[in-house]
């Protein structure tokens, strides 16, 4: 069963959506207490990920999300509360994965935000079983997190190679977002929900 980080920085309308129409169960995560009911955690997010990493604070569930050992998925700014440092706020996040987020150089030609159907190329991962390479998944960011090819699971390009998907242990971060990325967003939030602990 997933529980779902409520910490009021999440469009948790469209994720509840998807959910339940794979019929996954699910939950809200409120307080510590709360992990303990779920097998999977989920962190949304969207919008200001500075302000994002306040109110995930002001919940008091940083330090236990960090020491669970349970699949954990953040789905575009819940991605980059994963990170060490967003420039976005210039923030520091839970630095869980030891890469930072950064903002998408306008002078390379490219429009801010990065937003639409764009086709990633994934490793061979758990979270990507049965989803075919170079698929499109849809994205809506101003900042990305930065290539690093010991964590990254997935890249897309927009101007520069960026990790659309990133993997540490139990950890798992997408920029894209899988609840509205049709049968292979719908494909992922699956395979996660059936990640072994």
């Amino acid at each position: 069963m997933i529980g779902i980080v409520n910490y009021g920085a999440g469009n948790i309308f469209s994720l509840t959506s998807a959910l339940e129409r794979l019929a996954i169960p699910f939950g809200m995560v409120n307080t510590e207490a709360d992990l303990d009911k779920y097998t999977h955690i989920i962190i949304p997010g969207v919008g200001h990920a500075g302000a994002a990493m306040s109110k995930l604070e002001q919940t008091g569930l940083v330090k236990p999300i960090k020491a669970l050992k349970k699949p954990v998925l953040g789905i575009c700014v819940g991605m980059q509360l994963l990170t060490e440092h967003s420039e976005e706020g210039n923030a520091d996040m839970m630095n869980i994965v030891p890469v930072k987020t950064k903002l998408f150089d306008k002078n390379e030609g490219i429009k801010i935000p990065h937003m639409g159907w764009n086709n990633i190329d994934h490793k061979n991962n758990s979270l990507f079983e049965g989803v075919e390479n170079l698929t499109q998944f849809y994205f809506v960011h101003s900042y990305f997190i930065e290539y690093n090819p010991t964590f990254d699971i997935a890249t897309a390009n927009y101007g520069k190679p960026f990790s659309a998907a990133v993997q540490k242990d139990n950890f798992y971060g997408v920029q894209f977002h899988p609840e509205k990325s049709g049968i292979a967003g719908e494909r992922l939030l699956k395979n996660f929900s059936n990640l072994k602990q």
